[in-house]
């Protein structure tokens, strides 16, 4: 929005100059949504307990959990007003790129939303049924897809499968399997975050990490002169992702000063719901997919060690291969403190990213 009221008085005056930097745009996005995070979350935090919106501990969790029953959830809201406005606020809004992460998100949000609103306010354990809830998430999850091969028509950039660490290696999609990859990639994610959200702060760091380097990747994709000099594809409007990335990175951070050991309030499927989504969104239209799968290794590792747990449970008749999932719960029951499983798999994200990175020059 800023850079629609303010730029055109540079191109007639020479002023604002910065406005035309998606860098300077990006970090002011970044603080933005930090000082709305940090502005409304007392604010926020306050009404959630004087409605009584308090987090539900499932009987079959941790021991140690149950301390936290009754901390006001539904975080996710702060995190979700922290992205929009600031991304609204600068970001060049004539993207489409830009629309459909902020749609997306919202989407998955508004899902989370009816969720927790079942759990909490109606006293529901289960929320909405695993039916719904999937269903729901389909539906939106195609309605990016189609649009984004819609975009891909007329940038054929946008409809390839890049392996990293290789220079040329870049596999056409077509339009049902860029279809298929996106839909998987936006709806996986989006649960993968949702599984990891077990701990004190937890999934928002890594979610944080992996935002800030996807909005390096989408940068890159959306300058003409680096993807070419990096030999990515050159997808155009898509550097104006790093703003909404910037955003996510400050409302993230902001979050994160409430959702630290011993956490005032959880960001519930609202949140964890929309944050992922938003990652596969970002990561799709950089075409950094395999990347997000890399760098995003412990949502992976969470996602893996529920299914492998599920299916293993089945086949046997009952026989575990963790001591719970998802994993984080099994390293609580062997021994570790919630604070040491929240630190470690910070750290192995930070490495994981820093892994990542390394795919923009090492090719």
């Amino acid at each position: 929005m800023l850079f629609h009221l303010l730029y055109p008085l540079h191109e007639q005056y020479g002023v604002f100059n910065v406005f035309r930097y998606v860098t300077f745009r990006t970090a002011s996005a970044t603080l933005t949504a930090l000082a709305i995070s940090f502005f409304m979350g007392p604010w926020l935090i306050a009404r959630l307990r004087r409605f009584q919106i308090g987090q539900h501990i499932r009987k079959e969790g941790p021991e140690t959990h149950r301390s936290k029953a009754g901390t006001p959830t539904m975080g996710g809201v702060l995190i979700l007003a922290a992205i929009a406005a600031p991304t609204i606020l600068w970001a060049n809004l004539t993207s489409p790129f830009v629309w459909v992460a902020l749609l997306t998100t919202a989407a998955f949000g508004l899902i989370g939303f009816a969720d927790d609103y079942r759990k909490v306010v109606h006293r529901n354990p289960k929320g909405l049924s695993a039916k719904a809830k999937f269903s729901w998430q389909a539906l939106i999850g195609l309605a990016a897809a189609c649009y984004l091969a819609y975009l891909a028509q007329s940038m054929p950039s946008l409809n390839q499968l890049i392996v990293p660490f290789f220079k040329n290696i870049a596999y056409p999609l077509g339009v049902f399997g860029f279809i298929l990859v996106t839909y998987f990639v936006i709806v996986g994610t989006s649960n993968a975050v949702n599984l990891t959200d077990g701990l004190d702060g937890l999934a928002i760091l890594p979610a944080v990490m992996v935002g800030g380097a996807l909005g390096i990747f989408a940068y890159v994709a959306g300058h003409a002169v680096y993807a070419k000099y990096l030999l990515f594809p050159y997808i155009p409007g898509a550097s104006e992702l790093a703003v909404f990335c910037g955003a996510l990175v400050g409302a993230g951070l902001g979050f994160l000063w409430f959702n630290a050991y011993p956490a005032e309030v959880f960001m519930g499927d609202v949140g964890a719901l929309a944050l992922g989504a938003a990652l596969g969104t970002v990561a799709v239209i950089a075409r950094q997919e395999i990347v997000l799968f890399i760098m995003g290794g412990v949502f992976v590792a969470e996602t893996l060690s529920v299914m492998v747990q599920v299916f293993y449970f089945k086949a046997t008749g009952g026989k575990r291969i963790f001591r719970m999932a998802p994993l984080h719960h099994h390293y609580e029951l062997g021994g570790w403190k919630e604070t040491q499983v929240v630190v470690r798999f910070w750290i192995i994200t930070v490495v994981l990213v820093l892994f990542g990175l390394s795919t923009l020059k090492l090719r």
